[in-house]
């Protein structure tokens, strides 16, 4: 038998005054986008400068709608894309939940270079500063997938294992706890540390690919210790979607490294 540590049994909901209802899980996306706008707006005013303070508090806006359509999207279309055939309308449906983080990626992209095009920012420098404040949201959004009991990680017999709510009567890894550190913590060390350097940033693309390996490394380690989808299991290879997907990021990440380090400045 099994030991497993009691699940700590926290309420999703903060507060819920009538019919206000403030959940962890909404906190989280606004103590990251609120921290993370904080920390741009002294990250791209390091040299070589690549926007200005006002700018960043103008692509708040931007960002917010990326993430949430990004995400959700991605969520749609990689996870739940014969559900949604038959429901479409469903896919609207954003407070039932279900957010991919590969889907706000793309969605933060596309918004990125959109502002830069509009604003005349060299796009993938501003994205270099705008990526290294990326984990600070990550952190966030792991500890209420905690909260919440969902996205549990597999059976396991280690100390720390919990019976989840929702996971069975089996003991389980707290896998969120395991991807908001390395997700979270680990990636945002790494990238405040390469940002330090005036030559890493005087290098576009560097930034913005380190996040894309440290990322796509980081999560699919945290996926030999998550629970797959139920509705997708385990797929090519015995890979998850997640790790699936974190496999072009790792690329593409490595790609930009390569023609940042190459750039004569």
């Amino acid at each position: 038998m099994f030991f497993a540590i009691p699940f700590p049994a926290i309420d999703p909901v903060l507060i819920e005054v009538g019919p206000l209802v403030i959940r962890w899980y909404a906190l989280a996306y606004i103590a990251g986008i609120v921290l993370g706008w904080r920390l741009a707006r002294v990250l791209v005013s390091r040299a070589p400068k690549v926007a200005t303070a006002e700018q960043v508090d103008d692509f708040v806006t931007w960002v917010t709608l990326g993430i949430i359509l990004g995400g959700r999207l991605g969520y749609v279309l990689f996870y739940r894309p014969g559900y949604y055939v038959t429901a479409p309308w469903e896919a609207l449906y954003v407070w039932q939940g279900g957010m991919s983080f590969h889907g706000g990626a793309i969605g933060v992209i596309v918004a990125a270079w959109l502002f830069a095009r509009r604003n005349g920012i060299d796009w993938v420098a501003f994205a270099d500063r705008i990526v290294c404040v990326v984990p600070i949201g990550l952190f966030f959004g792991r500890c209420a997938n905690f909260i919440n009991g969902e996205l549990w990680g597999r059976v396991s017999d280690v100390p720390w294992a919990m019976v989840f709510p929702t996971g069975g009567p089996d003991p389980r890894h707290p896998s969120q706890l395991y991807q908001a550190a390395l997700e979270g913590l680990c990636l945002f060390a790494l990238l405040m540390w390469l940002a330090r350097s005036e030559w890493v940033r005087a290098r576009p693309g560097i930034l913005s690919g380190a996040f894309l390996v440290g990322y796509g490394v980081a999560r699919i380690i945290g996926e030999f210790f998550r629970q797959p989808d139920a509705h997708l299991g385990f797929l090519f290879a015995g890979a998850t979607m997640g790790q699936l997907l974190s496999v072009p990021m790792i690329l593409l990440g490595a790609w930009l490294i390569q023609r940042g380090r190459a750039r004569h400045v």
